[in-house]
């Protein structure tokens, strides 16, 4: 075994071999970051990635492979915590790509600010052949923030974060297997270190690209996301101990008002082919996420019939 490195880069993954390789490679070519190793987790029910990493490991960064069966987004990422060996744990998606100073320039940054969870931006990238909806697609896959550098007071997704272990509330089990099939397993814990006196950063240059599978590059997908987006904050309220009802009743109405205003110019918009169409119905499907929120109305987009554990 090598020696312990200081960054532990955590790829979950399932059933994307070529994708994942791609991921992989990138953060293989990594320069001037501080002593890291990779960790595939592949929660496949068999260990279908096994063979394309082991394929990739070889050369001066350590590359390791562990295969987590129980199916759920939770359970991938608390057993690549459990595998790390780092004392941070940057989380990089399996459709993601990171360009060479990515992880120096996460590490800079929160060597600076002294922030528990550094997170950087995506840009998503499409084809050309997806049609009229292009512009929003990839803004959909995109993360923005700030255009400098620094101290932030919100948190962003697990993917192209970078974590102080120490800041954990477990130190290998922070993620929550109540959100395993339904994701927000990093809204949930970062709004409880939040809570905890958690410090956060914005590292504007440590961007990655992100490409989605051709099957997410549609309305279909999207609003349905965007709808599971939309439950965040009334669930948040609903989990807190004790649970936040006024809060939650506050976010219902406040999606409601969304739902009514942005839907019915979305479907106007739509049916006539004007651009903004995508952008109103997914302001609508946000809305009625805050007021549909729990039970039935949850959608599972992890476990065994997910196509991947990209964000």
């Amino acid at each position: 075994m090598s020696a312990r490195p200081e960054i532990s880069v955590v790829i979950p993954t399932r059933g994307r071999p070529g994708p994942l390789a791609v991921a992989v490679r990138s953060a293989l070519v990594q320069t001037g970051a501080p002593a890291f190793e990779i960790v595939v987790v592949d929660n496949d029910v068999s260990p279908s990635a096994k063979a394309a990493v082991e394929a990739l490991a070889s050369g001066p960064v350590e590359v390791r492979y562990v295969h987590e069966a129980r199916p759920g987004v939770a359970h991938a990422r608390n057993t690549g915590m459990a595998t790390a060996r780092g004392d941070r744990i940057a989380f990089l998606d399996d459709d993601e790509e990171a360009p060479v100073g990515w992880l120096a320039e996460l590490a800079r940054v929160a060597d600076q600010t002294g922030a528990d969870v550094t997170f950087g931006p995506v840009r998503g990238r499409a084809p050309e052949s997806v049609g009229r909806h292009r512009a929003y697609l990839e803004t959909f896959f995109s993360r923005s923030g700030p255009d400098v550098s620094g101290p932030i007071e919100t948190y962003y997704g697990c993917g192209n974060s970078l974590i102080r272990r120490a800041a954990l509330p477990h130190p290998t089990e922070p993620f929550d297997p109540i959100r395993n099939l339904i994701g927000g397993e990093d809204d949930l814990l970062f709004g409880r270190m939040q809570a905890a006196g958690a410090r956060f950063a914005w590292a504007a240059e440590a961007w990655v690209h992100e490409d989605p599978v051709p099957a997410r590059l549609n309305l279909t997908y999207t609003l349905r996301r965007a709808f599971a987006y939309g439950q965040g904050p009334s669930s948040h309220c609903a989990a807190k101990s004790p649970p936040d009802w006024p809060g939650v009743a506050g976010w219902m109405a406040v999606g409601l008002v969304q739902a009514a205003i942005h839907g019915p110019v979305g479907l106007i918009k739509y049916a006539v082919g004007a651009p903004g169409a995508a952008d109103s119905l997914d302001r609508a499907a946000r809305g009625l996420g805050k007021t549909f929120w729990g039970g039935p109305m949850k959608i599972a987009f992890y476990g065994p019939r997910s196509e991947s554990y990209a964000r």
